[in-house]
């Protein structure tokens, strides 16, 4: 499984930004037990979806820490991502 991973800490009305260069992707926003799963194949929960249009903006329920995932979802081609915290305030 190919994938692109970031680890983000996100406080009260953090938001991540999830710039992709190259194909659409899935971007995917998980905390440590969803990214977990994901890792291992298992059923998981996620924030965000498949993207066509770049920037992603994730909004997590709360703060934490997180995993960003990007991956291309079976489909061909290639994508890299720059992520991007913006905080509350």
């Amino acid at each position: 499984m190919n994938f692109l991973h970031y680890e983000v800490n996100l406080g009260p009305g953090d938001a991540v930004r999830v710039t992709l260069k190259g194909n659409a992707a899935n971007v995917l926003l998980l905390d440590d037990s969803n990214f977990n799963s994901y890792q291992s194949g298992t059923q998981y929960r996620y924030y965000g979806g498949y993207y066509t249009r770049s920037p992603a903006i994730i909004r997590p329920p709360n703060p934490g820490h997180w995993h960003v995932v990007v991956n291309l979802g079976g489909n061909v081609g290639s994508v890299n991502a720059v992520v991007q915290v913006f905080h509350a305030g």
